[in-house]
């Protein structure tokens, strides 16, 4: 039996380069191998900042014209929205009976999200139960594996947690999501941070060549060089960091060459970085313009993707159901 995959993406704002090596690119190609269920995490975009995303749809428009413009096949993978498959509260509910508060509150990503937060009301169980709604996600799909980076793992282990509970007092229904470690990247954004919608430091997937190059001449370089003929330090300098998102092995040993023996200003190295950005994304805007002029396709693409999504969906919460003592009449 063909393993499955399941993976989302937040519609708080438009995609950036981030999200771009971090997720989809990575999507793209499991799409060869696996079945794989790809969605909009439409839902848990509200987590903390109800009130923030009245754009939600404008987002998940922005969403979905790139993912299909970078690669993504509805002919290889179901492309849904969150929302439009109510299964995935259903389930949460369930599973947030099952949940001791504890394991909530040890998770890592909440007790650091808790000290960072701003401008933000996480004092909500919204915020707290995340990982029980996002195990109902993967466990919904009975998804065996989950491309997840290292930092994302305790998560994924909650959720093992979870179904193990629920398999134990019910009887064996779901399988053990396991991880499939992915190399992520690091994509700083324009101050060194990671790149970040938050931080509003990104350089998005559908920003133009002026916005582009205004964004990337921003970019903090080597503090520690002051002056054009100053030999440089790229393992501290975010345009170098950058470069290797879109560079090869070799081209990145020559900049780095060039750098190290000041052959290259800072000026010229951040001018030569937004050519190459601009070279990569050229073909998917060309590609996203294209779609934009036949939305009735895309449109179809996510009703087909909802269908099918809901169709898997509904057998699994039917079987819940059923283990759990109550009636599913969705069918």
């Amino acid at each position: 039996m063909q393993d499955v995959i399941l993976s989302g993406i937040q519609s708080s704002g438009k995609l950036h380069l981030g999200n771009l090596f971090g997720a989809v690119l990575n999507w793209v190609n499991l799409q060869n191998d696996y079945k794989c269920y790809y969605f909009i995490a439409d839902l848990h975009s509200l987590t903390g900042a109800l009130a923030k995303y009245k754009n939600i749809k404008e987002y998940r428009k922005n969403i979905i014209l790139n993912l299909l413009a970078f690669g993504i096949d509805p002919e290889k993978s179901v492309l849904f929205i969150q929302s439009q498959v109510p299964e995935h509260t259903q389930l949460h509910l369930i599973l947030s009976m099952l949940t001791p508060l504890p394991w909530l509150e040890r998770n890592p990503t909440y007790k650091d999200q808790i000290l960072e937060a701003k401008n933000k009301d996480l004092n909500n169980y919204g915020f707290l139960g995340y990982p029980v709604l996002q195990t109902a996600d993967i466990i919904l799909y009975k998804a065996s594996k989950v491309p997840v980076g290292e930092d994302q793992l305790p998560h994924l282990e909650l959720a093992r947690e979870i179904v193990r509970r629920f398999n134990n007092n019910f009887g064996e229904v779901f399988p053990e999501p396991q991880p499939l470690l992915t190399r992520v990247p690091k994509i700083p954004g324009l101050d060194g941070r990671k790149m970040s919608k938050s931080f509003n430091n990104a350089i998005y997937l559908d920003d133009d060549e002026e916005t582009v190059n205004k964004k990337v001449m921003q970019l903090i370089t080597d503090p520690q060089r002051i002056h054009v003929k100053d030999k440089g330090h790229p393992d501290i300098c975010n345009s170098f960091m950058l470069h290797k998102a879109f560079s090869s092995d070799e081209e990145m040993q020559d900049l780095r060459n060039q750098c190290e023996s000041a052959s290259i200003g800072c000026v010229q190295c951040k001018k030569n970085l937004a050519q190459k950005i601009n070279s990569f994304l050229a073909p998917h805007h060309e590609k996203r313009e294209e779609l934009k002029k036949n939305m009735s396709y895309v449109e179809d693409v996510i009703a087909q993707g909802n269908k099918l999504a809901k169709e898997k969906a509904q057998q699994t919460i039917c079987e819940v159901y059923q283990k759990v003592g109550l009636e599913y009449n969705g069918l």
